[in-house]
């Protein structure tokens, strides 16, 4: 009975630190001035102890944040130890290796108190619209042109009987080095705010159930975590299997190679055999490519478990230095998710022949961010052009599954949603001419891959505007499909008067031209009958 009454008790705890970082994931929600944070929920929020170990997570979030997030906490208690830690403190960074991959990312970490004792931390990420540099594209050769670097140090500086200060210094230099200064600091705001009210949700919470601490139910988390994750491992075949992908890449094509093992310590990958690192910006740090490696392990192994530092523990990822999946300072990394959200679908080809008949079949992966840019520094445009730097977001289809067709215009494995048109034409003169299925994109089977989404897009103005290809792939190497089903169709860019947009640079759309964008579809499943 003491048992039982123990057990339901850590499982209302469990549900009220759920509820405090979902609160702290929708105060950034409501917070931010970015829409594709605000709107597409491009953000990350969660729970650690005092040791720096994530226990929960908001759900509202994107894997690539919130699994990077997971260890970047380390990196910031390595450099301020637990015990120079002060109530009010926030600290931050956009290190693209120490943090989610690339510099349009911040983290910020806040340490909770309960009466002047330090009972844990809580960190928060969230994607801006602009970090100076090229801006979102992937023509940079390094991380030095990419935009403004920002090292782990304070954003707040806690006072004795005083109010926190914030550091004017960094703040001068961010908005003196981005194009939306604005909408930059709206952001960063947002951060320390949705930490600020999760470290007085966590102590009133402890204070409401009598408790002083965090760390014991932290470490009943961790290891229950673990221990399942351990359990749903046993239940897989032993042994080793590989796959390979091949991508479009930017100045050559790129193969990805995965080589997984289980066994009885867990499952290990090894991306040994994949393309160098490439010249320009789409490579994935190391933090990413573990990130969307533990993600797609979860997704097949044991879905329902908690995402925290016990679970992820058992997952381990090796991989060349720098190849493209483990890229060394000072390589550019802006888009990165091109090859990192495309690595669950490889996880998953990997489990293909020891899981016969339970693995989907692939999808698009990386989502299409449509960097948007206009006014006079665009090529052809004349001075009174309306400047505006705005960002809207293309999904493609899902792969179908064993028992029923993919999802459509779903971005797997992101979790992002796409930014309302209306948001976009509000902050530019851009029209969105269609957005609709792209018919015909899905991969034919006995289930049909998912369809992707066709964007048409033009400028109101007789101003010609920018578009940023940096994430378009799959316009040459389609979602696969599985067990007989078809391919989905490869995506295109075009202008509406006949020119195809074939890379990843950045392409102008001439005044009275459309810019046509047609996301890739997803893999079907099993052979049509």
């Amino acid at each position: 009975m003491k048992n039982q009454k123990q057990q339901l008790v850590r499982q209302i705890l469990w549900n009220r630190l759920i509820a405090v970082v979902e609160e702290q994931a929708n105060v950034l929600l409501k917070t931010a001035f970015g829409p594709i944070t605000r709107e597409a929920g491009d953000l990350s929020a969660g729970v650690y102890d005092t040791r720096g170990r994530m226990l929960a997570q908001a759900v509202t979030g994107t894997p690539g944040h919130v699994n990077t997030m997971a260890t970047a906490v380390a990196h910031f208690l390595d450099r301020f130890p637990v015990h120079t830690l002060k109530p009010g403190d926030v600290l931050v960074t956009n290190d693209p290796w120490m943090g989610t991959g690339h510099l349009f990312d911040f983290v910020t970490v806040t340490p909770a108190f309960l009466k002047k004792k330090l009972i844990g931390f809580f960190a928060s990420t969230c994607h801006v619209i602009d970090i100076g540099g090229r801006g979102f594209v992937a023509e940079a050769t390094s991380v030095y042109e990419e935009g403004l670097h920002v090292p782990h140090m304070k954003l707040m500086s806690g006072k004795k009987n005083a109010p926190a200060e914030r550091n004017e210094t960094l703040f001068s230099i961010l908005m003196s080095n981005v194009r939306e200064p604005m909408q930059v600091r709206g952001d960063i705001l947002g951060l320390v705010s949705c930490n600020e009210v999760a470290t007085r949700r966590l102590a009133a919470m402890l204070e409401e159930f009598g408790l002083t601490e965090l760390d014991t139910l932290g470490e009943y988390i961790v290891s229950s975590s673990r221990e399942a994750m351990r359990a749903a491992v046993r239940k897989l075949p032993r042994g080793t299997w590989s796959a390979s992908m091949m991508l479009d890449g930017y100045e050559a094509p790129v193969e990805l190679r995965a080589a997984l093992t289980v066994s009885g310590a867990g499952i290990h990958v090894d991306y040994a055999g994949s393309s160098p690192a490439s010249r320009f910006g789409i490579n994935s740090p190391k933090c990413y490519t573990d990130a969307y490696t533990s993600f797609g392990v979860k997704c097949i192994v044991a879905p329902g478990i908690p995402n925290n530092a016990g679970s992820l523990e058992i997952v381990t990822v090796s991989a060349p230095e720098d190849s493209i999946v483990h890229p060394l300072r000072p390589r550019a990394v802006t888009a990165r998710h091109v090859i990192g959200q495309m690595l669950p679908e490889l996880v998953f080809d990997c489990f293909d022949e020891p899981l016969q008949g339970q693995v989907p079949a692939e999808g698009a992966g990386s989502m299409w961010v449509l960097g948007l840019s206009g006014g006079p520094q665009v090529e052809g445009a004349k001075p009174g052009a309306t400047r505006f730097n705005v960002i809207s977001i293309g999904i493609g289809g899902m792969g179908a599954r064993p028992g029923k067709g993919g999802l459509s215009t779903t971005a797997f494995p992101s979790g992002v949603g796409a930014i309302p048109v209306e948001i976009t034409e509000a902050q530019s003169p851009l029209l969105f001419r269609r957005r609709e299925f792209a018919e015909g994109s899905a991969g034919a089977g006995r289930h049909d891959g998912g369809l992707g989404a066709v964007i048409e897009i033009e400028n109101t103005e007789a101003a010609p505007f920018s578009i940023a290809c940096a994430t378009f792939d799959r316009r040459h190497n389609p979602a696969r499909g599985r067990a007989g089903g078809m391919d989905g169709r490869v995506g295109r860019v075009v202008l509406a008067s006949g020119k195809v947009l074939p890379g990843k640079e950045t392409y102008v759309v001439p005044a009275g031209d459309c810019l046509i964008a047609e996301m890739p579809g997803g893999g079907g499943y099993g052979t049509k009958t």
